[in-house]
């Protein structure tokens, strides 16, 4: 896993550094809060520690910060404190902070530590999945609802409207004005029938972009998987 390790303390980042390498992380580390900052925005880690005292920018701030970041809000913040008083630890968890380590730890508290974290993440990920196959479920579902409509509304006028089109090409008093009508009539229909059929056969329905902002179902031949 990808983590990013900040403290001021060269000892404390060589110490830390050995335990998250020695557990199989790739750690980038920083010396201070705005170096942490940065780094973080160039490149978002699903795992953020922080010392509590940085010159610049304090652990605590960099915490609130990456809490208002886009990737931020699925980040694990640790954050390594000398400070275990109460109103000291409500700061920490009021930044957003998900556990704290004080210090000096041993290298097995840091790893307990680091475990929780561990485990924390791959159940965040785990429930995120879920939750992204529920609503591709749900809207999958909202296009076969909206399919059997589609075919139930508009295929019965649309037979209809395609056979007196036809019944009214057969007569031979009108003009080529009208013929020329009907017949445009008849492509126009044709194609609506041939979106239908073609919505009611997608097995793998995709969106496209159709307007800043906006997406629509993509019915073209290449938009999803046709039976």
């Amino acid at each position: 896993m990808r983590v990013l390790f900040a403290d001021d303390d060269v000892i404390a980042r060589t110490l830390v550094g050995a335990v998250l390498d020695d557990l199989g992380h790739v750690v980038t580390t920083a010396a201070d809060g705005e170096s942490a900052w940065r780094t973080f925005q160039d490149a978002p880690t699903p795992l953020v520690i922080l010392d509590i005292n940085m010159p610049g920018l304090d652990g605590l701030e960099v915490c609130r910060r990456i809490r208002t970041h886009e990737a931020g809000r699925e980040t694990f913040v640790l954050i390594i404190t000398a400070r275990d008083g109460r109103d000291d630890l409500t700061d920490v968890l009021e930044a957003g902070a998900d556990d704290y380590v004080t210090k000096p730890s041993s290298p097995e508290n840091l790893r307990a530590r680091l475990q929780i974290a561990n485990r924390r993440i791959a159940q965040d990920t785990a429930r995120r999945t879920a939750e992204a196959e529920l609503a591709r479920s749900r809207w999958l579902a909202g296009i076969g609802e909206t399919t059997i409509a589609l075919e139930h509304e508009i295929n019965n006028p649309l037979s209809a409207l395609l056979g007196h089109a036809e019944l009214l090409m057969m007569d031979r008093s009108l003009g080529d004005e009208h013929l020329e009508q009907l017949r445009i009539i008849q492509e126009q229909a044709a194609r609506i029938a041939q979106v239908v059929r073609r919505l009611a056969k997608l097995k793998n329905p995709q969106s496209v972009e159709y307007l800043a902002g906006s997406r629509m179902l993509d019915l073209s031949t290449r938009g999803g998987r046709l039976e």
